[in-house]
């Protein structure tokens, strides 16, 4: 499976396990997978839903800020990968 980078952890959020996440190339859309990458962070999450601004959307571009629902802990400057089905 490829992988390209979308963009980095700008927080992360524990109680609600949510991160704040910059998107820097391309697009992200509801049902993608994406890969977060650290020093001590690697792990895949699928994308059920995500906000802007505390409202709902379908997908982001290059230069918004979203957050996403996570499925463990990850740190500011973790790198976001999109993974690409082959």
């Amino acid at each position: 499976m490829a992988e390209e980078k979308i963009g980095e952890i700008v927080k992360f959020f524990a109680k609600p396990s949510v991160a704040a996440i910059k998107i820097t190339a391309g697009e992200l859309k509801v049902g993608d997978t994406i890969k977060i990458v650290g020093h001590t962070t690697s792990f895949e999450s699928v994308i059920e839903s995500m906000e802007v601004n505390n409202a709902k959307v379908e997908k982001a571009a290059a230069g918004d800020f979203i957050g996403v629902k996570v499925a463990d802990r990850t740190r500011p400057g973790d790198e976001v990968f999109k993974v690409i089905p082959d």
